[in-house]
């Protein structure tokens, strides 16, 4: 989804999701068309003794108290995630940005810390904040007075009551052992103290998964109907906890490995002419079951195709057509020093299937290339790492060089 930046707190860019911006006016008719339930709450928790109908009597303060709430709320999710991100730049990892979005926020951190009490750290950080939050929005709650006056005092302190609540009930769901929640997080640095980090993340991710299964059996079959963004909710934390489990298991794996050690080296790389028909493009494919090539002019790299790329020509204009007029000249490249894990995650982040490899001091002329790195050379690594069964995956690699060069490049 798009998202579109707002401004920026201690420099970490702030955005919206469109999704917030979606779900926004949703959370506020909700809470709005609730205000009666929470004003029963808030008389039973704290006390309040808010009279119900000045809040209740008009759609017009009901459901502006409602936006209100909602975007207090939201504001509140903002300043959580930005107690974890505070917290991690003192470790020195780098924040690039806090989204708002369907489910809150999220702080999106370049990396959490491998060791367990920075990782500790980061993570109850936005709890604490919650809590924090809560206890002062109560504290005005307790100071504010006239719960029991016109519509605007009211509303007021049923404003700093719902907060207050809110931001408790915010740090408790988050504190729940839903890996990659921050309780999951939280639990998987305990384990991280006395065993490997790759085998503390697993048995998170275990433990977040059952939670999400059981979450979601609640929202479902939990007696007060079906929540269908409970349902959200507990896929989200199931898909996060086997992403994070996945992506922990590859570093692990490529500790210690270079893209040099996995790439296809420029002399083994198959390269098409820029003046190659897309026809003939078509059939060198089909003939070597390659889907993508390096595009080459007077021995010069020129750009990447794509059977994608081939395949925006009509079939009976492909003689016509010649390779550099359908071939991508927007080139993803990376340093054949660079970590293994550092071009896996570049392909994701680009949507691409293979990066070219520069020159190792990072002078490359405009063109030239060490070599070739896809997401098929880094999955055959991979495979020889655990088949090898060693911890450190450079010397494992190594032993199996002699590696099968029909890639997908």
């Amino acid at each position: 989804m798009p998202s579109y930046r707002i401004g920026s707190i201690f420099g970490i860019p702030i955005e919206l999701d469109l999704t917030f911006l979606l779900i926004l006016p949703v959370f506020a008719y909700v809470i709005g068309s609730q205000i009666g339930e929470w004003v029963g709450i808030l008389n039973d928790v704290f006390g309040a003794g808010i009279v119900p109908g000045p809040l209740t009597g008009a759609p017009v303060v009901a459901f502006g108290l409602g936006t209100a709430a909602a975007v207090g709320l939201f504001a509140s999710v903002l300043l959580h995630e930005l107690g974890h991100s505070v917290m991690a730049m003192r470790y020195d990892v780098e924040i690039s940005s806090i989204k708002l979005w369907l489910f809150g926020g999220v702080a999106q951190l370049s990396r959490f810390p491998d060791d367990w009490k920075q990782e500790l750290y980061i993570a109850i950080a936005g709890p604490i904040v919650s809590v924090l939050l809560g206890a002062a929005f109560y504290v005005g709650f307790i100071v504010l007075p006239g719960a029991s006056g016109g519509a605007a005092n009211a509303g007021a302190v049923f404003l700093l009551g719902y907060l207050a609540l809110t931001n408790v009930a915010l740090a408790a769901f988050n504190m729940l052992p839903g890996f990659p929640m921050d309780g999951g997080r939280v639990l998987r640095a305990l384990w991280a103290r006395n065993q490997p980090y790759a085998v503390a993340t697993r048995r998170a991710a275990a433990v977040g998964k059952g939670f999400a299964f059981l979450l979601g059996f609640f929202a479902l079959f939990g007696g007060a109907g079906i929540n269908l963004y409970l349902v959200a909710i507990a896929f989200f934390i199931y898909m996060g906890a086997s992403s994070e489990a996945q992506q922990t298991m590859l570093r692990a794996a490529f500790e210690g490995v270079a893209v040099r050690d996995v790439m296809t080296p420029v002399d083994e790389v198959e390269t098409v002419d820029a003046e190659t028909s897309v026809a003939d493009l078509v059939d060198r494919m089909f003939r070597t079951r390659h889907t993508g090539f390096p595009v080459v002019r007077d021995g010069r790299l020129v750009g990447l195709v794509t059977l994608e790329d081939a395949r925006s020509v009509n079939e009976v204009e492909r003689d016509a057509y010649r390779v550099e007029e359908v071939m991508s000249r927007d080139l993803h490249t990376i340093d054949a020093d660079a970590d293994a894990m550092d071009a896996f995650s570049r392909m994701q982040e680009h949507g691409v299937g293979r990066l070219v490899v520069t020159r190792a001091d990072g002078e490359s002329e405009e063109g030239s290339f060490t070599g070739l790195i896809s997401r098929t050379d880094l999955m055959t690594a991979l495979d020889i790492i655990q088949s090898s069964g060693g911890e450190s995956g450079a010397p494992s690699l190594r032993r199996g060089t002699e590696r099968d060069q029909s890639r997908d490049v």
